[in-house]
């Protein structure tokens, strides 16, 4: 057997890459698979768009988030319809403030699924239910007839990691180790060196100013591969980092440690649960109401 290709090595410059997964799409919305199918953001999806992109738009509102001073690079976009709108969302609600560069991102297009895109989850689960269930219970060795292996996803996302990392770390220079203020563990100060000390020095006080950030807008699959193959964890444990509709996440590099700051942060959109309890107070949909 031919020895596979060796896999380009991941540059790691001090950066922050946020993380945002698409609104509902109206096959979301209906229940069906989508891999690489194309609907449109739901109405619900518009409303989960607009806000995050109010969210990231003022970063330091309490609870602050874990991202840079300062405006981000872009925003890196799958180039399927539910994604740019949502990318859309997010770049115009910076209204007053610095633009941000819209950039498609076609190696974080969502993985294929094959034959089971654009069907319902009922009948796939009907027609498919033993390759259903071995991609459920093994993704790196099952998947849709006629879609795309985890292996082969793989590929395209470290590399489209590769380039967005190429343009974060383009031009920056991280500050020399003696100029840095020692760690600060637990209140307490602590004296480290080398790269690691730049990790442990950021994660302890916060990204400052001068770091690069960008935000990647895309979808559940392939952003898990992203976290994973930054994060060095097998792909078998893919099943384990979902990403939720409108939902941030944080990545941090700091000397060259990649280290996960948040995941699935989701209060930004506590108005739409408020608005839908409402409806169905309105509605009289509650157990035992007349």
């Amino acid at each position: 057997m031919a020895a596979e290709a060796k896999q380009p090595t991941l540059p790691l410059p001090d950066a922050t890459i946020v993380f945002v997964r698409h609104g509902e799409s109206t096959w979301i919305q209906e229940g069906r698979f989508q891999g690489r199918g194309d609907p449109l953001l739901s109405e619900l999806g518009r409303r989960q768009a607009e806000l995050v992109g109010t969210r990231l738009a003022d970063p330091l509102a309490i609870p602050q988030l874990p991202v840079p001073a300062g405006t981000p690079l872009g925003v890196w976009h799958s180039p399927l319809t539910r994604a740019w709108q949502t990318a859309e969302a997010i770049a115009g609600a910076r209204a007053g403030g610095a633009a941000v560069t819209l950039q498609a991102f076609p190696d974080f297009i969502e993985i294929g699924q094959g034959e089971w895109e654009g069907l319902p989850h009922a009948e796939v689960a009907a027609r498919y239910g033993p390759q259903l269930a071995a991609w459920r219970r093994s993704p790196t060795t099952a998947w849709a007839p006629g879609g795309e292996s985890l292996r082969e996803v793989g590929i395209r996302v470290r590399r489209g990691l590769v380039s967005l990392l190429g343009e974060l770390g383009r031009g920056y220079e991280p500050p020399l180790a003696d100029a840095m203020p020692p760690t600060r563990v637990l209140g307490y100060a602590a004296s480290v060196s080398g790269a690691q000390a730049g990790a442990d020095r950021a994660y302890a006080a916060g990204p400052p100013p001068a770091i690069p950030w960008a935000i990647v807008v895309a979808h559940d699959g392939v952003m898990r591969l992203a976290l994973m193959t930054l994060l060095d964890i097998p792909f078998e444990r893919f099943w384990s980092f979902p990403f939720a509709l409108c939902a941030i996440g944080v990545l941090d590099i700091r000397g060259g440690v990649p280290s996960l700051r948040a995941h699935n942060l989701a209060d930004h959109l506590a108005p739409l649960e408020h608005e839908m309890r409402a409806a169905a107070e309105a509605r009289g949909d509650r157990a035992g109401a007349l």
